[in-house]
């Protein structure tokens, strides 16, 4: 459709004076809602649907654990109403982003505050005081109460669409729900599918426990942090004792390491994703779950008895 001369002047002179034409009010008035990792991108969205917009702070391609904050991102934060955050450890940069902001009191989501935490594993998380795992949204019952309480919170400070939230979220939940029981009822009939396992780090204890699996063993000190040849030595060790059966590393971050202890020990490997690539969509977290958990779903079946 062809915009006429005196239309583009008309629109160009009100937004040069901070005023949107008829028609775009509703638009320009939705909430602007923070997030500062993939999956809570996803959890926003399925929330607020078309009534607020969803803006990452941080862009794709970083990684969280070793993010350092921009003043482009920073500057970001000015522009939000709320930022919804993991809170348990996962985006602690996202603390001095606020206060280095112009909006230094902005309303902070945690969505972790109904989660029953995990502790940490790994020797240096520990010794660091580190002790609460901060991966509660790779499963799919922290993922609900996450979503719980991120809907209840957004409500309060977007009342007009409190009721469109929890409609949203109660309709998501019961998808991340079907998620699950999908995966468990490939597993049934299966016998005894109880596995010994060892992780490359920590992050997936609420996922494996969902399943009704413990890890053994945790090959990284902390999350990103290689072993020295002494600990991988004596993490090697400890997995011929307890005679570990399966190895979850994860997906897209392939170290030489791994492939030394599949060599050595001659134990399955397997990947889970982090959750942590790709561009920002309502849908990865449905998407890259359901992955993790065909993928847990295999790893049970092939080494069943």
């Amino acid at each position: 459709m062809t915009i006429s001369l005196n239309r583009r002047r008309f629109l160009a002179a009100t937004l040069a004076a901070g005023v949107l034409p008829a028609g775009t009010a509703a638009a320009a008035g939705r909430k602007r809602f923070g997030i500062t990792l993939h999956p809570y991108y996803s959890y926003v969205a399925n929330i607020v649907g078309d009534r607020a917009e969803v803006v990452p702070i941080i862009p794709a391609g970083f990684n969280p654990h070793a993010y350092e904050p921009r003043p482009e991102d920073i500057q970001r934060i000015g522009s939000l109403d709320a930022i919804v955050l993991n809170g348990i450890g996962h985006d602690d940069f996202a603390g001095r982003m606020i206060a280095a902001s112009s909006k230094p009191k902005l309303p902070v989501v945690e969505a972790n505050a109904d989660v029953p935490p995990l502790p940490a594993a790994g020797s240096a998380a520990r010794a660091s005081g580190k002790v609460v795992n901060p991966h509660s949204f790779l499963s799919i019952t922290g993922s609900v109460l996450q979503v719980a309480t991120i809907a209840r919170e957004l409500g309060r400070l977007d009342p007009a669409n409190a009721e469109a939230y929890t409609a949203n979220a109660r309709t998501y939940s019961r998808r991340l729900r079907q998620l699950r029981a999908d995966a468990l009822g490939k597993l049934a009939g299966a016998g005894d599918t109880r596995l010994r396992v060892a992780t490359i780090h920590g992050a997936y204890d609420y996922l494996l426990r969902e399943f009704g699996l413990e890890v053994s063993a945790v090959v990284e000190p902390a999350h990103g942090i290689e072993p020295s040849p002494a600990q991988l030595a004596e993490t090697i060790a400890t997995m011929r004792r307890l005679d570990v059966q399966v190895i979850f590393s994860e997906l897209n971050f392939p170290s030489a390491y791994v492939e030394t202890i599949r060599r050595e020990t001659g134990i399955r490997l397997y990947s889970f994703s982090h959750i942590s690539h790709g561009d920002y969509a309502a849908a990865q977290f449905e998407r890259e779950m359901t992955r993790n958990m065909d993928t847990l779903v295999q790893a049970m079946l092939e080494t069943a008895p």
